[in-house]
């Protein structure tokens, strides 16, 4: 019976493996295959992958959506980390009667979906637009500033902080240190793990968006890679060779930045602290 049961157990393990794993060995070898190959669902291989990055690299302004999409997920990331740690941190650190109720408003804004602020936000930045036109609309500005805290990461720094033994901050305070000495001497070399799993995130996040800059980029020379895609999709006949060689490029940085930080990552999630 325990036999029987590990076999049903790796036969649904290998089906799910298959079932995730499939639209991105589908994304490669269409990458290799011509347009018509692809919307003839040919599974296999084929010789086309030059001739498409050839297309690409021609005809697709793909290496300035390619910076502005590292731009604005680098930064993003830089100023998330920086501004949710803190905030996590003076949650679970510093004592206040308030702070729970602050906490429990914060955690409840996750409920309001980011459509419902599209509006507010468009017209908060075009009245900047005015006075301050580095902040205002169609700037890589008003895709970062949106998104450089959410209340998950404050969230999830909060209570990867639970964790974190409260005496090596004391002993901070004792040697003299200042508070934002404890935090950028002790506090961020020991959570390393928890940095690296919201960087992964927070990057992934930024890379793929594609509402917030779809309202606020107007010029063509400041899209991301999302728009490039969506706006090579809807062309009149759409080259889905090339269209899956972008897509394929397109994956790559979120790929690598994923594989050499997922040890940091499992650890980060899981709340342990080296």
């Amino acid at each position: 019976m325990g036999k029987l049961k590990r076999v049903f157990m790796y036969l649904f393990l290998s089906i799910a493996a298959i079932v995730s794993i499939f639209p991105f060995l589908w994304m490669i070898v269409s990458s290799t295959n011509r347009s018509i190959d692809v919307t003839q669902g040919k599974l296999l291989p084929g010789p086309y992958l030059g001739e498409n990055l050839k297309k690409v690299f021609d005809t697709v302004d793909i290496v300035p959506a390619l910076l502005n999409s590292a731009k604005i997920s680098i930064t993003t990331t830089i100023l998330a980390l920086l501004i949710s740690s803190l905030a996590g941190y003076g949650f679970e650190i510093f004592r206040s009667k308030a702070k729970d109720v602050v906490f429990t408003i914060l955690l409840l804004s996750m409920m309001i979906p980011f459509a419902a602020l599209m509006v507010p936000l468009y017209r908060m930045f075009g009245s900047i637009s005015q006075t301050a036109p580095f902040f205002g609309i169609d700037t890589i500005s008003s895709v970062i500033l949106p998104t450089v805290t959410t209340a998950f990461l404050i969230f999830f720094f909060r209570q990867s902080t639970k964790m974190f033994p409260k005496d090596m901050l004391e002993a901070g305070r004792i040697d003299g240190l200042t508070e934002l000495g404890v935090f950028f001497r002790i506090y961020v070399p020991t959570m390393k793990t928890t940095y690296a799993a919201a960087a992964i995130i927070t990057f992934m996040s930024s890379w793929n968006n594609y509402l917030w800059p779809l309202v606020v980029l107007q010029s063509p020379e400041k899209r991301t890679i999302p728009l490039l895609i969506s706006n090579l999709g809807s062309s009149y006949s759409p080259d889905y060779g090339v269209i899956m060689t972008v897509i394929l490029i397109a994956t790559l940085p979120t790929a690598i930045v994923f594989f050499l930080m997922q040890k940091h990552f499992v650890a980060g999630m899981t709340g342990s602290v080296k």
